[in-house]
């Protein structure tokens, strides 16, 4: 396999998870193209403006600690090669490769159908959770500026929201962030997966360079945002020797919450990753696979509630201990930020007044 300059994924190759029919070709010269000339070596990005009838997404996942979210995008120009969120492409017969970083979907309706919800006399508010699926700052967010939408009705309605990115752009948003804060309704987590800046391209080719993400959380905390590291994810051979310099990093910066999650393969997102280390470190591609399969079971992947996001095994072992150290060392803890849904009060909707 051939590494793509500027993308993560390293092929397009199309799911057939779901049993979708294959696309019949036309017959016309596109059909040929990528015999002639050989498969294109910076392929652009296409935004596509989506309007759903809701935008509020429920889960009833015991081991996720929010009930529900809002995903203003659909793919990720980030290009993370181990994002999980990657087979959500092939629901709609897009390649959870190339096209999930390159075919890219907004919502600009997103805020006025989340207070449609909110007004709703059946709504009862609890921690909304952006960042979940897809970054809610990868870069259309400077056009499409859906995600501050969001954060100023949550504002307006005090209701509490989370924010999980790898990107330093959720500076543009810190005015309502700390706004947010004040009202003990906001906590933001910025994953940093390593501090070197050549791997991080490698892995996460669109994404804020560590050293962004780092100085982004002493800025947060200095405006007086809850916000966390999260080292995220650890892969083994390739990331886990930066574990405790991000720890250390991130605590420079006053910050006093922590987390780590192993890297997860689930569905199409194994062979990704599989390709995407035979083009960029061939010579550790078995080590690393052998010893992520040690901590799931023997498998890429282990898909069961609980255990997904918690590996067993000598390895998760051994970098659970070094976490706890590391952490213990710095005075950084659990991130535990208690969010207040007593201050929520309903949205008018367009035309009607306020009855106080």
């Amino acid at each position: 396999m051939t590494a793509i300059k500027g993308r993560g994924a390293v092929s397009g190759a199309a799911s057939t998870r779901f049993n979708l029919p294959a696309r019949e070709q036309d017959g016309d010269w596109l059909d040929s193209a990528e015999t002639i000339d050989g498969p294109a070596r910076h392929p652009a990005t296409t935004v596509t403006e989506e309007h759903p009838r809701s935008i509020l997404s429920f889960n009833a996942s015991p081991d996720i600690p929010f009930d529900r979210s809002v995903n203003a995008y659909r793919g990720c120009e980030h290009g993370c090669i181990y994002c999980y969120a990657r087979p959500s492409h092939a629901w709609h017969d897009l390649s959870p490769g190339l096209d999930f970083e390159t075919r890219l979907f907004a919502k600009p309706d997103a805020a006025r159908l989340l207070r449609e919800t909110m007004a709703k006399p059946a709504y009862r508010p609890a921690p909304i959770a952006m960042g979940t699926n897809t970054d809610p700052y990868q870069p259309i967010e400077s056009r499409y500026r859906i995600t501050r939408q969001v954060l100023e009705l949550c504002l307006e309605t005090r209701h509490p929201v989370t924010i999980t990115t790898k990107s330093d752009r959720v500076l543009r948003d810190l005015d309502l962030l700390a706004d947010l804060a004040r009202w003990r309704l906001v906590a933001v987590g910025i994953s940093v997966t390593s501090l070197d800046a050549h791997l991080s391209r490698l892995l996460e080719p669109r994404a804020a360079t560590p050293a962004r993400r780092i100085a982004a959380l002493g800025r947060l905390v200095q405006a007086g945002v809850p916000a966390h590291v999260s080292v995220a994810p650890v892969i083994p051979a390739i990331t886990d020797s930066f574990l405790e310099g991000i720890l250390a990093a991130a605590a420079g910066q006053g910050v006093r919450g922590a987390m780590w999650i192993m890297i997860r393969l689930p569905h199409e997102v194994a062979p990704l990753f599989r390709e995407w280390l035979e083009a960029h470190f061939p010579d550790r591609a078995g080590k690393v696979m052998a010893t992520i399969q040690s901590m799931r079971g023997g498998r890429d992947n282990d898909p069961r509630f609980f255990t997904r996001m918690k590996p067993h095994g000598v390895w998760a072992d051994l970098l659970r201990r070094r976490f706890r150290l590391a952490a213990r060392r710095l005075g950084m803890g659990t991130p535990d930020v208690a969010l207040d849904c007593a201050q929520f009060r309903k949205p008018a909707l367009d035309g009607q007044l306020a009855l106080f």
